[in-house]
């Protein structure tokens, strides 16, 4: 089992912190951004053509609630059943950066502010 440590690369391009990630940490998955079988997510793929590292970079859509690609029925129902909340995170890492936002992440063991 991995450890959990701030490490940037491993921010989700919705904003979740994959590091602190029960999967990621038992080996089951790569974390978001190197899972390739993620083609199924529009907010990877929207930051993957778009060069950026998350929605936190998006020069098209001001506001993180606003874009239809990451505030989606789907992400509701995710963020509603685990009372997490990405566009929080994305707004953190707006403000604070990556490198803050992997620390506090990996600090408080969790892979996403809670709701």
């Amino acid at each position: 089992m991995k450890t959990i440590t701030a490490d940037k690369s491993l921010i989700a391009a919705c904003g979740l912190y994959c590091g602190a990630c029960k999967r990621y940490l038992n080996e089951k998955c790569p974390g978001c951004k190197k899972n390739e079988k993620a083609t199924w997510c529009k907010t990877k793929s929207c930051c993957s053509e778009n060069n950026y590292s998350s929605c936190a970079d998006c020069k098209t859509v001001s506001e993180a609630k606003d874009c239809k690609k990451v505030n989606n029925l789907i992400s509701k129902f995710f963020s509603l059943i685990f009372r997490s909340n990405r566009l929080e995170c994305i707004n953190i890492i707006k403000k604070n950066g990556y490198d803050k936002f992997a620390r506090e992440m990996a600090e408080k063991k969790t892979m996403t502010i809670k709701k």
